[in-house]
């Protein structure tokens, strides 16, 4: 099939649903397929071995109407001075490391991209870690999105996995040793293809051949943005958001992040006292079309929404409405909506009343479309999905991540990028087992051992919430009550700072300036960081719109890490109140 595709055709798309660069990639591998299945008389290893580099961009005049990204350029092109929220172009650039300029011995954006990691972790890495013997009065690590609950049951899980069988050609299989179809192994597809309908209870069977596995949720998120979007054009985020969000999308494929701020465009509230309502995080219409809209002043065209659901650094799990109304958005103004939901197996409290706490946005995209007859959820062009197993299983290590599209045209551009960020044939050969898996107590002979670990994990996960709400209840420390993920968004507002009066800003409500916020907040960080062994994530850090918020990662630290972390918050409260 993919022999019989037009180059001609391809190179001419000028669409939003596929980039320049994407449609040169999906035009080329056309060609040097078609060339491969000539010389190699249709062998399957001869066409991947076929495809190993792009032709000049001479062969494709008709490219021209839209200039290529720099990096396909053999000419020099302007250099890219690369910022959190926007790209633009620079002859000579500073950063907090000094460079300036290029240099022999490195470039220029490698330097801009460390630049764009938050400076927060700089701070967490000049303090000595705790260790109950070595360093007893070490900060706690509160502030890295991991979960240290089930080691122990995970490594004997993946043993097992691993050995496959009782002999040694069962444990390793000899075509592992060869190249593999870049967007993953046929049978790990559909493993994982089956998985994700039962997690997240999807109407009908997933397009496989929309499905790309990659070294992780932030390469194929990378990857998938790359064939949707051009340099500097925007990618809209609901606030606040994770804090490398901003590496992932602009460090190499040159995007432009617009913070889309919600708090305006719901029921006013005090922003120095009042709580803050949980719809005020929800974006709406309004919100989406201000971002929108700055994005455009900016000089940078809108086109993805990324939305994290469930929501990382919130510990929610948006509404369907809330959802649906972002799909609608999308779809009306043709911006590609990629919904993140790499914590759906996260979920630990039910919902009120009928409505599930979680919806998958594909669920959603699929019942508001009309039946396609091509199979898979009809999603339509404009709907993307992207998910890992490091959180809900804990495997940030083994590097597993998922992109799924039903949008066709970027889908020979995304097998093809997938070739820079690959999963090792014998982990995937141990994943898909562990997928296809039943589980291991008797009494659960007809389920599969991920619902059986997922279930367990689910209950510690909220065992441990209940216990750190329970904490800042007893301490009278605000907090947004969390149904899902791995954390806690805490209201420290009460132990900032005062702010000055000339820094605050009258306008229908009192606003403080930017510069504020950021000394303010930075101050009560570096207090509980240095004098009471707390290192949580900043609120700031994650574009929040007010500071003083933090998120605490209650599953990782061990159980006498978290019992100490509950103390020290304690004592840190007392402390302050006293003064």
């Amino acid at each position: 099939m993919l022999a019989n595709l037009s180059l001609g055709t391809i190179s001419s798309v000028s669409t939003p649903t596929v980039t320049t660069a994407a449609a040169f990639a999906m035009a080329e591998t056309s060609r040097l397929i078609r060339s491969s299945i000539v010389s190699h008389r249709g062998n399957y290893r001869g066409v991947v071995r076929g495809i190993s580099s792009f032709a000049p961009l001479t062969t494709m005049p008709e490219m021209r109407r839209r200039p290529p990204p720099s990096h396909l350029c053999v000419s020099p092109a302007p250099t890219l001075h690369m910022t959190p929220t926007g790209v633009r172009s620079s002859a000579l650039f500073s950063t907090q490391t000094g460079a300036v300029g290029s240099s022999p011995l490195g470039s220029q954006r490698g330097v801009e991209a460390v630049s764009l990691l938050p400076t927060y972790l700089a701070d967490a890495r000049a303090v000595p870690k705790y260790h109950p013997e070595n360093s007893p009065n070490g900060a706690l690590q509160l502030g890295v999105a991991e979960n240290q609950m089930n080691e122990e049951e995970l490594v004997s899980a993946i043993r097992k996995f691993s050995s496959g069988g009782k002999d040694e050609a069962s444990s390793f299989e000899s075509d592992l040793i060869y190249y593999q179809p870049t967007s993953g192994r046929p049978a790990f597809r559909a493993a994982f293809a089956s998985y994700l309908r039962r997690l997240l209870h999807l109407p009908s069977d997933l397009d496989e051949e929309g499905l790309i596995l990659g070294a992780g949720c932030n390469a194929v998120l990378e990857n998938l943005c790359f064939c949707l979007a051009e340099p500097g054009e925007a990618v809209l985020i609901p606030t606040p958001y994770y804090a490398a969000f901003e590496f992932d999308l602009v460090a190499r494929i040159g995007l432009s992040v617009m913070p889309v701020n919600t708090m305006d465009h719901h029921p006013p509230f005090e922003f120095f006292d009042d709580q803050v309502p949980l719809e005020s995080y929800f974006p709406n219409v309004s919100s989406l079309d201000a971002a929108y809209g700055a994005a455009v002043q900016k000089g940078s065209t809108p086109r993805i929404l990324l939305l994290s659901h469930p929501n990382n650094p919130l510990g929610i799990c948006y509404p369907q409405s809330v959802i649906n109304e972002c799909i609608e958005w999308c779809r009306l103004n043709k911006v590609h909506l990629i919904s993140d939901e790499i914590y759906a197996g996260s979920v630990y409290r039910s919902g009120e009343g009928d409505e599930a706490t979680f919806t998958s946005a594909l669920s959603l995209a699929a019942s508001n479309i009309a039946e396609s007859g091509s199979g898979g959820l009809g999603l339509g062009p404009y709907v993307h999905f992207v998910y890992a197993l490091s959180k809900d299983f804990a495997l940030s290590g083994l590097r597993v991540g998922a992109a799924y599209s039903e949008n066709k045209m970027i889908r020979t551009p995304m097998q093809k990028l997938n070739d820079l960020c690959q999963i090792s044939s014998q982990t995937q050969l141990v994943v898909e087992r562990m997928l296809k898996s039943k589980a291991f107590k008797e009494n659960e002979a007809e389920a599969h051992w991920t619902e059986e670990f997922l279930n367990e994990n689910q209950r510690r996960i909220r065992k441990r919430c209940n216990r750190l709400q329970q904490c800042l209840d007893d301490v009278d420390v605000p907090y947004l009550n969390a149904d899902s993920g791995l954390f806690l968004w805490m209201d420290m507002r009460e132990f900032l700072p005062s702010a000055d009066k000339n820094d605050i800003v009258e306008t229908e409500r009192k606003k403080e300036k930017k510069e504020s916020m950021e000394k303010r907040e930075r101050a009560l960080y570096m207090e509980m960081l240095h004098d009471h062994g707390l290192l949580f994530t900043p609120g700031l850090s994650m574009r929040n719109e007010l500071p003083g918020f933090f998120r605490c990662v209650f599953t990782a630290a061990s159980d006498q890490e978290f019992d100490l972390g509950l103390d020290r918050i304690r004592n840190f409260v007392v402390a302050k109140r006293s003064q």
